[in-house]
Formats: structure tokens, C-alpha cells, sequence
């Protein structure tokens, strides 16, 4: 959370406040200070109860307002008693004057934190448990507490309790300070609303269209400035990145389940940049669906090598190999501990960043002895992969899916932004039935070895991190040669036979989309490769089955395609 400044403006001298919270955190501490500085508090509820067991005087809201609590709690504070005091406009003569007609006395402080609606809906509770949990009566008071900044101030987070501590002592909060605190309190209450309103969309109250194919009739993200960077792809640009606040809304990264680049910890190194983060997350994604030993070396978000072993030092001996002039100034990313063993080969070529869930402590002084390499503390778990939403996979050939149960439509999904709006597509997992090798059909040639057939199902899974269209060779668990993101299949597939050399021939080949016509596979088989596994499904697939056929090439086909733009 940003540290607010001293500001500009006048201060507002805190005399009332109003406090109201959920979470409790820190409520005692807060009372106690504010009832020390002379503050006058008025509370509901458990939150009352708790101020009062504290030795602290509160007043209860059913004595301000006169009306008891009702309708287990579902009012409180809606009241005019409450409201008039939290949105008079003190600086205006007449609102002054109405507040001491009907004798109401303005507020200067609201404290208050909504119920946990996202993380009653990730807990898996019912649907009546989880609209029990709509809060009312707090965004009512914050959203008035927000609008009427020019006189009272307004907290939605226990983590600024210390600052209202400080501006007790201070003479209250500025103008400037107020302002900033109710775009807090905004950002508060429309992430709550956009939570409550993806779920009414997706899951509690879909459309028909959202029934049939899981697609809510509105989807939305609120995302919160996580830092700012140098610079953007390029020099001229500008860039920032922000978060994703559900996760955090949901309580996942107290309790340490959020995942991913953005929510990774930099351990050592110069500040990540724009091109960093998204090599880092290419690199993540190549190596987190592997259950072995992996590395992944990323150039411009394209793998120059990946390879599994026995252990991530030997796995990344095979990929450093594949392409070791590309692997200077690339971005690394294994999907286990970082060991001794691991760092000292990496210490050998220059790396812009190492991404790994975690890193020995003998690892970390050896990589740390470089000043430019960054090293990402990034989790392996919760949502690495990125789970897909429920009914939001595939192609629903079992009838209309079940939609998501979580109030954040968006987790597992992949966002692109467009002019004028954003594509919305479920991740691409290596997770389909024609990602199982057992469910591969054998088109043309002999069958191929076991070992063979583990160096296909490596390649094919390999294939997925390489931009379209994509040919990826492989031997022995580690890419030989990779050709990526030319506009033809003809040049990806020489790219990746030139890249091998000598390495292509008696290796197996990944191709990411069928070939078109027969030529881009001939390239393959003439190099010497001994089996290809690809999507299938052209019209001219009998060409490329004949030329496997007089080439003695096996050639399999998964069924399955994985572009990647």
C-alpha cells in the first residue's frame, strides 16, 4: 500500500468518527489511540463489542439513531442520523445549519471494511451463504464518506490505521490526504461491485447465452499500480505494472496461493523491466507443465532451449546446448529449487533474469555475485498452470457447461486487448485428449521406440511455448532445434533443422498446426528426422501421409492444435 504524503489543504480536525469493520485486525490499537486524542466513537455491532471490551467508551449506532438494529443485521446504519453526518458538506453555511436544526453532529473519520463476498464465494460456499455476504450498509457509508472527502476522511484498509494514529497527533488529515484516501475507498467499493456482479454473471444469474456456452454477459478486472517501470518494449514508451486485485480481495496472497510473474519477488538485481516480465512469463509457462526436472531459456519470448532431465543442472546443460549463442542475455526459468550446481552453470553465460520457486542459499551467493542478473522468487502451485474456469474448456461436447463458481471471471483466462475492446479465450493447457500420447494415431511408417515415443511426447509438449507457426526437433529430452514465428510452416521447419545441424538427423519433430501441403514435412524427413507428431485435419493430408510413407517417417497424429500468437 502507497505511503500518502503530507499533501496541500486545509486539515479537518478528527472529533467523531464512525467505525465499522469485518475485519477486526488492528481494531483495539486504533480505538484506544483515537479515544486518546479526545475522539468521540460511535460503532455497531460486533465491532462495538469489541471496541467496548477494550476499555474503550463507544457509543452504539442504535443510540445515535435511535431505531434498533434489525433483520440480523441486515440494517444498521442506514439511517439519516448516520448519513446526514457523513455527507454534510461542513464548509457550507446551510448544511450547518440543517445539521443543528435537526440536532445531528457531522462525522470527520469513517472506518469501515466490507463483508468477505470473494472469499466466501472461493471458499466454495452455498449461493444463499454467499449473497448473505453482499454488504450494504458499509459501501453505503464509504461511497458517502468518499464523496464528502472535502470533510471527512475515510479508511477502508487496517493497514492505514497507523496513518489515521499519525494524523491524530498531526491535527488531522489534508485536503490532498482526504482525496487520496477516497479514491481508496472507490477503488474499494468497485472492486467489491465488480466481484458481486461477475458472479451474479457467471454463476448465481447467467444468461441464456451464458448457460449454453459459459461466456457471462459481462466480464470486468479492476487492477491496482504495482510499480513503475523505466520503460515500456521501447525506450519511448511508457509502462507500469499493475495487479490483478482479486487474488488479493480473495485473500489468496495472505495466505500465499497467488502465483504468477507479476505476484513473484524479486531476490536480488536491478528492477525487472517491461521486456523482462514478459520473457519471465513466457519462461514460466514453458517449464511450469513439465512434472520433471525442466529449464527453459527465453529470447524474445520464443524458447532457444528447453529440455528436461534428471536434474535441473542437466536439464539445463541440454537446453543451454541447443542454442548457446542465443542463450546470451535470455531469461531462464526452472520449475524446481535452484542448487549449487544449477547456479554455477548459469553464472557461466551471461542471464538477464533466473525465475524458480525456489533458490539454496549457496545458489543465491553465487548468482548474487552478478549485478545484473535479476532472481524471481516465483510460485510453483495454486494456479501454475493457470487453472481453466469449470465449462469454460474445450468445446462442450457433453452439453452446456457448469460456469464458474468464483466471483473473478477472469482467473484462467487470457486477456488481448483489441481496438475497441478485448479478446477473452481459456488458457491453452497440454491437457487435451490428443495431448496424451496414448490417444495418438499412427498415420504412416513404423511405430516408434518407447524412448522415441518419451523424446515425441516432449516435443509436442515443448511445442506449445513456441510462437506459431512452430516446428520443434528433439532428442533425449531437449529441444536440438526450434523454428518459430515465421508466416509459413516451410520456413519454420528449415529454420529448425538449420539450428540443428547435425543434431536432426534420428531426432523427432513437434509441429504445432497440420501441414498445409507436404513440402514443410519433406524438410523434416530429408534432414533425417525419425517421427513427427502433428495436430492433422488438412484437406491435403494425404499428402503429407504419402510422403512419410515413401520416406519410412513415423508420423502421428494428436488430433490436437497449439497455436501460439
Amino acid at each position: 500500500m502507497n505511503q500518502i504524503t503530507s499533501g496541500r489543504g486545509p486539515k479537518t480536525p478528527i472529533r467523531r468518527a464512525l467505525i465499522s469493520v469485518y475485519d477486526k485486525t488492528g481494531l483495539e490499537d486504533l480505538a484506544s489511540g483515537l479515544h486518546a486524542a479526545g475522539v468521540e466513537i460511535t460503532s455497531t455491532g460486533s465491532t462495538a463489542a469489541r471496541i467496548s471490551a477494550a476499555g474503550v467508551p463507544v457509543t452504539k449506532v442504535e443510540e445515535l439513531t435511535g431505531f434498533p438494529e434489525c433483520l440480523d443485521g441486515r440494517v444498521k446504519t442506514l439511517h439519516p442520523a448516520v448519513h446526514a453526518g457523513l455527507l454534510a458538506d461542513t464548509a457550507n453555511p446551510e448544511h450547518e445549519a440543517q445539521l443543528a436544526q435537526l440536532g445531528i453532529e457531522p462525522f470527520q473519520l469513517v472506518v469501515s471494511n466490507l463483508y468477505p463476498f470473494e472469499a466466501t464465494v472461493a471458499s466454495g460456499a452455498s449461493p444463499e451463504q454467499c449473497v448473505e455476504q453482499i454488504d450494504i450498509g458499509g459501501p453505503a457509508m464509504v461511497r458517502a464518506a468518499a464523496k464528502n472527502h472535502g470533510s471527512v476522511t475515510v479508511i477502508t484498509e487496517p493497514a492505514r490505521y497507523a496513518d489515521v494514529l499519525a494524523a491524530l497527533a498531526e491535527g488531522g488529515f489534508t485536503l490532498d490526504q482526504r482525496r487520496h484516501l477516497a479514491a481508496e475507498a472507490f477503488a474499494h467499493t468497485a472492486a467489491y461491485d465488480l466481484a458481486v456482479a461477475s458472479w451474479f454473471a457467471a454463476s448465481y444469474a447467467p444468461d441464456e447465452i451464458g448457460r449454453d456456452v459459459g461466456w457471462p454477459e459481462v466480464a470486468g478486472a479492476l487492477w491496482r499500480r504495482a510499480d513503475v517501470l523505466r520503460y515500456g518494449e521501447n525506450p519511448h514508451q511508457r509502462a507500469a505494472l499493475y495487479k490483478d486485485l482479486s487474488a488479493e480481495r480473495a485473500g489468496l496472497t495472505q495466505s500465499g496461493q497467488a502465483s504468477g510473474i507479476a505476484a513473484a519477488e524479486l531476490l536480488h538485481g536491478k528492477p525487472m523491466s517491461y521486456n523482462n516480465y514478459v520473457d519471465a512469463d513466457a519462461a514460466r509457462r514453458a517449464v511450469y507443465d513439465f512434472a520433471e526436472p525442466c529449464v527453459a531459456i527465453i529470447k524474445h519470448s520464443n524458447p532457444c532451449g528447453i529440455a528436461i532431465g534428471t536434474d535441473l543442472a542437466d536439464a539445463h546443460a541440454k537446453a543451454n546446448a541447443c542454442d548457446p549463442v542465443s542463450a546470451f542475455g535470455g531469461v531462464i526459468a526452472a520449475n524446481g529449487q535452484v542448487t549449487a550446481a544449477l547456479a554455477r552453470q548459469i553464472a557461466e553465460v551471461f542471464t538477464e533474469v533466473v525465475i524458480a520457486p525456489g533458490f539454496d542459499a549457496e545458489a543465491l551467493d553465487i548468482l548474487s555475485k552478478s549485478k545484473n542478473v535479476r532472481l524471481l522468487l516465483c510460485r510453483l502451485g495454486g494456479d501454475d498452470p493457470p487453472q481453466t474456469p469449470p465449462g469454460l474448456g474445450g468445446t462442450f461436447p457433453s452439453g452446456p457447461p457448469a460456469l464458474p463458481s468464483g466471483g473473478n471471471l477472469l482467473a484462467g483466462l487470457e486477456l488481448r486487448q483489441i481496438s475497441g475492446g478485448i479478446l477473452l479465450q481459456t488458457v491453452d493447457r497440454v491437457r487435451e485428449p490428443g495431448d496424451d500420447p496414448a490417444n495418438w494415431e499412427l498415420k504412416a511408417g513404423p511405430a516408434v521406440t518407447p524412448a522415441q515415443l518419451a523424446d515425441l511426447a516432449f516435443a509436442w509438449k515443448a511445442c506449445r511455448s513456441v510462437k506459431s507457426n512452430a516446428i520443434l526437433l528433439a532428442s533425449g529430452g531437449a529441444s536440438v532445434g526450434v523454428g518459430m514465428g515465421q508466416v509459413n510452416r516451410v520456413d519454420s521447419a528449415r529454420l529448425a533443422v538449420l539450428r540443428a545441424g547435425e543434431r536432426a538427423a534420428g531426432s523427432v519433430a513437434a509441429s504445432d498446426a497440420y501441414f498445409p501441403f507436404a513440402d514443410g514435412f519433406e524438410i523434416l524427413a530429408e534432414a533425417g528426422v525419425a517421427a513427427v507428431a502433428e495436430p492433422g485435419g488438412s484437406i491435403r493430408d494425404h499428402l503429407t501421409i504419402t510422403a512419410a510413407q515413401d520416406a519410412g517417417v513415423a508420423l502421428y497424429f494428436t488430433g490436437v492444435r497449439h497455436f501460439y500468437h
